[in-house]
């Protein structure tokens, strides 16, 4: 497969990795409204860094040089960062931020027990330290982790590659 990528011209590349990026939102929005798995606020940061891909990635086919394919790769780098450091949130390696609601901007800490449990709000509590979906032993920020590094040598292959 490296082989095959080593050998593509820079904009198919570029493509490749904005399309990677473009399928694993649809994909988390497709758990969230069609499976029903509320977000916690570690995995809307996720979010961030694919639709940044996605716009960098148009930008990408439509300028030269190596700048835009390297800006993607710093992106899908950075969210892989972000998976890790959620996973390790999820499996007790280290302590979450305070801010741990689905959607919630607020801190938790500053709400009292009572708004925590009400159920009229509309709102779910989805906590970032618990795993809400599960494949072959790795959570869905350990899946986001992994796609992300390889979309991040996707990144680094474009920007190596010749202009197409």
């Amino acid at each position: 497969m490296l082989s095959i990528l080593m050998r593509l011209p820079k904009r198919p590349l570029i493509a490749l990795a904005a399309a990677g990026s473009a399928a694993l939102l649809l994909a988390a929005f497709g758990f969230q409204y069609l499976g029903g798995l509320a977000p916690c606020q570690m995995c809307l940061w996720q979010r961030w860094p694919h639709a940044a891909a996605i716009g960098i990635g148009a930008l990408g086919l439509a300028l030269p040089g190596a700048g835009p394919a390297l800006l993607g790769a710093l992106a899908m780098a950075g969210n892989a960062g972000l998976a890790l450091y959620h996973t390790g949130v999820e499996r007790a390696w280290w302590v979450g931020p305070n801010t741990c609601g689905a959607g919630a901007a607020e801190d938790m800490t500053a709400l009292s027990a009572d708004a925590l449990l009400d159920t009229t709000t509309g709102r779910e509590l989805v906590l970032c330290n618990q795993v809400a979906w599960e494949f072959l032993g790795l959570s869905m920020a350990s899946w986001n982790g992994l796609a992300c590094l390889g979309l991040a040598a996707i990144w680094l292959i474009a920007a190596r590659a010749r202009p197409a």
